[in-house]
């Protein structure tokens, strides 16, 4: 119960804490920025520990059935973060692909290989993600 209480406190605290960083600075965009990656990390890093918390004390009760729900977490994070990093890199990609092909057309092939390339980071997520599916049965 105490560990419970101490990871809602902990998860509160990485969401308010950023923020009241940002309401007590200059407001200006870098500053956003930065207390916006703040936010994030300490979210996730939050996120991951009480998941292992969590999963800790249910690897000792219920033996391999944990390492099962650490596995399909871990193919989640490989599809979701490979999701998210791919569509970054799209994004970036295919703008600047669009914004050459409005100077030269001629350069059509070269770039859609540069946005399949970004595009195949969300496949090899896609990949890994079978890949522990497979092993865990």
């Amino acid at each position: 119960m105490l560990v419970n209480i101490t990871l809602l406190i902990a998860l509160l605290l990485s969401i308010v804490v950023p923020f009241i960083a940002y309401a007590l600075s200059s407001r200006s965009k870098k500053s956003f920025k930065r207390s916006l990656a703040g936010n994030l990390i300490a979210f996730f890093l939050t996120f991951l520990i009480t998941t292992i918390f969590i999963f800790s004390k249910s690897a000792m009760a219920a033996g391999s059935a944990s390492a099962s729900g650490l596995g399909f977490i871990g193919a989640g994070l490989a599809v979701g973060l490979s999701g998210i990093g791919g569509g970054i890199a799209v994004s970036s990609a295919a703008s600047a692909a669009l914004g050459a092909l409005s100077e030269d057309s001629s350069i059509l092939g070269k770039s859609l290989i540069y946005v399949g390339l970004a595009e195949g980071v969300c496949l090899y997520g896609l990949v890994i993600a079978f890949m522990i599916l497979s092993r865990l049965g």
